[in-house]
């Protein structure tokens, strides 16, 4: 599959999304446009308002755990964190104008996308939705910003994305539809942020080379009182497009800036805005021929007062991680992904289940929270290792249907060194199985 040249970072997370299980994310045909009708019209205006499309989705799941997890959790599982119970994951709708990425001209668009369901209690903001919502259902504004193409520069130009925009980073995102598996990895999960207010910017330097960069208030929270503390953050990286004849795409993103709560930090305001977080993916994706594909991430964080201070030394926390991927289209309507991960917490402060529908929310906010912690071990950290496997079926069915997909799943997780974290910690592994139906208009 050979992809543009030019994208905006969110674009090619989901590029990278639809190589991975080999389908087209959002066919043309069966976009709703609701004011095609001002076509008619002939103005600009009327024109720009025409290409608006309007898209709904629907997904729902369970990840069943046959050793019953006391309390009922799926330890280091956001998505299907209950086990043994179906959930409606998302209920969302999008209003989107996209920008053409072939023409290098002045262009303006917008997305705005609401998100109803189980997913939504680990995608809000502090200060906007994080404290509307009490129940296992909730509701966010998952994207909200205006999108810029400037012809400055170069020949590719400058794209601009501004206000309420999902984080860019890492292979798998919050679309279902466009990421291979139901659940997600640890990486995912703890070692990539989610949701930002702020900026991104992707310049296409040349037709090989895009160079991304973005401020924003830092890892899902907002201005003023409603940040965790006082200072920003910040992401710069690059993409290498089209390389071996089109077939291999390389994306790396960095990302900077403070992420602990002052009311949760040991140093208090000062730890909060001085002790600084280290995010660093990379991650390449290679499309052997029209059937197979694989790809390979590497993830890296370094919190500096993650693990506290003493005096005004911070000790740090980090972790690394390395996922691969791989895709097989057995035919049009069958495909074949495996997923395997092997995750280090190195001081068993990253992974942990939030127990409470709004407990994630409020560990991020400094607030008090329950949680089931990893290992409680200060001698050394943990090694997880993941491996999940699906088919996914997702046939073309018309009729206006965008989108329909089954993931059948089956994941094992297991803690390498010997530690017991996984079903109310009695057992150092954890066999799930399951997975999610999607439906989209």
């Amino acid at each position: 599959m050979k992809l543009c040249k030019k994208h905006s970072g969110f674009a090619v997370a989901l590029s990278i999304s639809s190589i991975l299980w080999g389908g087209s994310l959002h066919p043309a045909a069966a976009q709703v446009h609701p004011f095609s009708t001002f076509a008619a019209n002939g103005s600009n205006l009327a024109h720009w308002l025409s290409d608006i499309t309007l898209t709904g989705q629907i997904e729902g799941g369970i990840m069943a755990n046959p050793a019953r997890p006391n309390p009922g959790y799926n330890f280091g599982n956001f998505l299907a964190d209950h086990a043994n119970q179906v959930q409606l994951n998302q209920a969302e709708f999008v209003l989107s104008k996209a920008i053409d990425p072939s023409k290098n001209t002045y262009q303006i668009g917008f997305t705005l996308e609401g998100l109803y369901g189980s997913d939504a209690r680990y995608y809000h903001l502090t200060g906007i939705s994080d404290q509307e919502w009490k129940a296992r259902y909730q509701l966010i504004p998952a994207q909200a910003h205006v999108d810029v193409h400037l012809p400055w520069l170069t020949s590719g130009g400058l794209d601009m994305q501004a206000g309420i925009l999902q984080a860019p980073m890492g292979v798998e995102g919050l679309d279902p539809a466009a990421r291979a598996f139901y659940t997600l990895a640890y990486t995912s999960e703890y070692s990539v942020p989610f949701e930002h207010v702020g900026a991104m910017f992707n310049w296409h330097v040349t037709p090989i080379l895009d160079v991304t960069f973005g401020i924003d208030t830092g890892n899902q929270t907002t201005f003023g009182s409603s940040d965790n503390n006082s200072r920003p953050a910040g992401y710069f990286g690059f993409n290498l497009n089209n390389l071996a004849g089109g077939k291999l795409r390389i994306v790396e993103l960095s990302r900077v800036g403070p992420e602990n709560a002052w009311r949760s930090s040991a140093g208090g305001h000062y730890e909060a805005d001085h002790a600084q977080r280290f995010w660093n993916d990379i991650n390449a994706t290679y499309q052997v021929n029209d059937r197979l594909s694989i790809t390979a991430e590497f993830n890296y964080l370094h919190d500096e007062g993650l693990h506290g201070m003493e005096g005004r030394q911070f000790k740090a926390a980090d972790a690394e991680s390395f996922v691969s991927f791989l895709s097989y289209k057995i035919n049009k309507d069958f495909t074949f992904n495996y997923r395997g991960e092997i995750y280090r917490d190195n001081n068993n402060l990253m992974v942990s289940t939030f127990q409470g529908n709004n407990s994630y929310m409020n560990a991020i906010a400094g607030r008090p929270y329950a949680a089931i912690p990893g290992p409680n071990t200060s001698s050394h950290g943990t090694t997880y290792g993941a491996l999940s496997l699906n088919v996914a079926y997702r046939p073309d069915l018309g009729h206006h249907v965008r989108v329909f997909q089954l993931r059948p799943e089956i994941r094992f997780d297991r803690a390498l060194n010997s530690t017991t974290p996984f079903n109310g910690g009695r057992n150092n592994g954890m066999f799930t199985f399951g997975g999610d139906a999607v439906i989209g208009f």
